[in-house]
């Protein structure tokens, strides 16, 4: 059928699925699109543009703060995702086994901070965490401790109250997901591991999270995204500095990058090139956590391979064809 005969059949529907990807032809492919041609130029949002290649992302693998931010994004990112995966799972299989009751108070307790204003929560962990007269420290000396200045010194502590705040706002996300994904689990499942005497623990361990296995994947890309995407919680922690605090220790890559354009500076080129090496890094975390995650015994993964090798050999019996 050509185009002209396609048109003619499905004008209306066109029509009507039209509005959406004119919206996302201005507002989402075309910034994606200038914002990788821009990365290849220097520009200050006012002059002319100066084509300069890949100096800008040559600059950005020598500038020892963008290490440092990368550093930093990736330790606050590992560890904080510890207890926001392990943790929401466990809350989510606790509340799918009737362990306790009144579960729809608890999902809206566990969800609260997801809904919350990030602001807000950054205020009231940074009042936590403040040295005189914050709540930690008072328990801190109830004790018998000594205070610690969490946001100050040396700024080592800064990454450990940016990784409470960022699990203690997270976990409820992952928590709801995990709960729908164990009650799309047929009852039938856990009726016969009940009847067959499974314990608790191995209900979890050998029936949910093996059956969860595509739910956790998409959490773990997703919060590869959320891990370069950090920056409202160390930047307000920090009160407001674009340096990361002190000795750059809340430093991360998404501050890193806005500091050099729009908010700090004018380097929109350099800016770019750093918004599409995050995008790389992030697809090809996320390509290693699908890869890693793929049943090798699977029948649908053993046939996608063969085809590959398949298609592999075609191209090269093409190419000594053409050599020939």
């Amino acid at each position: 059928m050509s185009f002209k005969e396609t048109w003619k059949k499905y004008k209306v529907a066109y029509v009507y699925i039209a509005p959406f990807y004119i919206l996302f032809a201005i507002f989402g492919l075309f910034p994606i699109v200038y914002g990788f041609f821009l990365s290849f130029f220097r520009w200050d949002g006012l002059s002319a543009m100066h084509f300069v290649g890949l100096t800008n992302y040559i600059n950005v693998f020598k500038d020892p703060l963008f290490w440092t931010a990368l550093k930093n994004t990736l330790v606050i990112g590992i560890i904080a995702h510890i207890p926001i995966l392990l943790g929401g799972l466990a809350l989510a299989f606790i509340l799918n086994s009737k362990l306790v009751h009144g579960e729809n108070i608890f999902k809206t307790i566990y969800f609260m901070p997801m809904v919350t204003s990030s602001v807000a929560i950054s205020i009231v962990f940074q009042q936590m965490f403040g040295n005189n007269y914050g709540v930690i420290n008072w328990f801190e000396t109830l004790l018998g401790g000594d205070k610690i200045n969490w946001l100050g010194g040396d700024g080592s502590l800064i990454k450990a109250a940016v990784i409470v705040m960022f699990a203690w706002k997270w976990v409820g996300w992952n928590m709801v997901i995990y709960l729908a994904g164990m009650q799309g689990i047929s009852n039938d499942i856990y009726e016969a591991a009940e009847i067959d005497g499974a314990t608790q623990p191995q209900v979890m361990f050998r029936i949910c999270i093996p059956l969860l296995k595509p739910i956790i994947i998409f959490t773990m890309v997703q919060s590869t995204i959320g891990m370069f995407n950090l920056f409202t919680e160390p930047f307000m922690l920090t009160n407001q500095n674009w340096q990361g605090g002190i000795n750059n220790g809340g430093l991360t890559l998404m501050i890193y990058l806005l500091n050099k354009a729009p908010q700090g500076g004018n380097l929109y080129g350099y800016a770019s090139s750093v918004a599409y090496i995050i995008t790389l890094m992030i697809v090809a975390i996320s390509t290693a956590i699908n890869k890693a995650s793929q049943d090798k015994s699977d029948p649908d993964y053993i046939q996608s391979e063969a085809e590959k090798r398949q298609r592999r050999e075609q191209r090269k019996q093409a190419k000594q064809q053409r050599r020939a």
